[in-house]
C-alpha cells in the first residue's frame, strides 16, 4: 500500500496549515508531517511553477501513492494547468484527492466524470463572465462614456513646455524623469487647447 501525502497552500487569505491538516485528517486521512508539502504561493501560479510542489511531484512521490489536496485549485493555476496536473499524476500510478468535490478520487473513472462536469460548469462561466463583460462596455458606449486609457494632456503639456526651452529629447527626458520613449511620443503632439 502507498503513502499519502498532502498538498497545502498557505498565507495571508489562506487557512493556516495546522488546520488544512487537520481537515484532511478528519477526512480520513493519516499523513506523516513530514509528508506534509506547503507553500505560500498565489493560486494563479501554475503547478509546475510552484518550487514545493514540483519537487514533491518529481522527487516524492512514487506509483500507489496518493495526494490529498482542501480543494481543486490547489493542483493548478487554472482549468487546463489543473487537468495537466491531474493526468501527469494520474500517469505516474499517483491517486489524486481532492475533498471539494463530491468524488474525492479524481484519477477513479467516476472522479474523472465528476470533474468533467466541474470543467463544463468552469467554461460555461467563463463564456458567461465574457458576455458580461461585453454588455457593459456596449452600455457605457451606448451612453457615451469614454472607453480606454485616458489621454495624457498633462504629460504632453509638460513635454511641450520643456521643448519650447530648446531643450534636447534627452534633456527633456533627465529634467522631468520621464522616459526617453514617453518623451519622444509626446514630442511632436499639440497642447490641449492649441490650434
Amino acid at each position: 500500500m502507498g503513502r499519502t501525502f498532502a498538498y497545502c497552500r498557505i498565507g495571508a487569505v489562506e487557512s493556516a496549515l495546522d488546520a488544512q491538516v487537520g481537515i484532511i485528517e478528519a477526512a480520513g486521512y493519516s499523513i506523516e508531517p513530514y509528508r506534509v508539502v506547503s507553500e505560500a504561493v498565489q493560486g494563479a501560479l501554475p503547478a509546475m511553477q510552484r518550487p514545493a510542489f514540483r519537487s514533491m511531484v518529481e522527487h516524492k512521490l512514487e506509483p500507489g501513492d496518493t495526494l490529498v489536496v482542501l480543494t481543486l485549485d490547489r493542483l493548478g493555476g487554472d482549468n487546463i494547468d489543473l487537468r495537466r496536473s491531474i493526468a501527469h499524476l494520474a500517469e505516474g500510478g499517483i491517486r489524486v484527492v481532492s475533498l471539494d468535490v463530491p468524488m474525492h478520487d479524481l484519477t477513479s473513472h467516476e472522479g474523472q466524470g465528476i470533474f468533467r462536469v466541474f470543467e463544463a460548469f468552469a467554461e460555461f462561466e467563463r463564456k458567461r463572465i465574457g458576455e458580461r463583460t461585453r454588455e457593459g462596455l456596449e452600455r457605457a458606449r451606448r451612453r457615451g462614456s469614454k472607453l480606454g486609457r485616458p489621454v495624457a494632456t498633462d504629460t504632453t503639456d509638460r513635454v511641450q513646455r520643456l521643448k519650447a526651452q530648446g531643450v534636447s529629447q534627452s534633456q527633456a527626458a533627465a529634467r522631468s524623469g520621464l522616459s526617453i520613449a514617453t518623451i519622444k511620443r509626446h514630442w511632436n503632439k499639440r497642447p490641449v487647447g492649441a490650434e
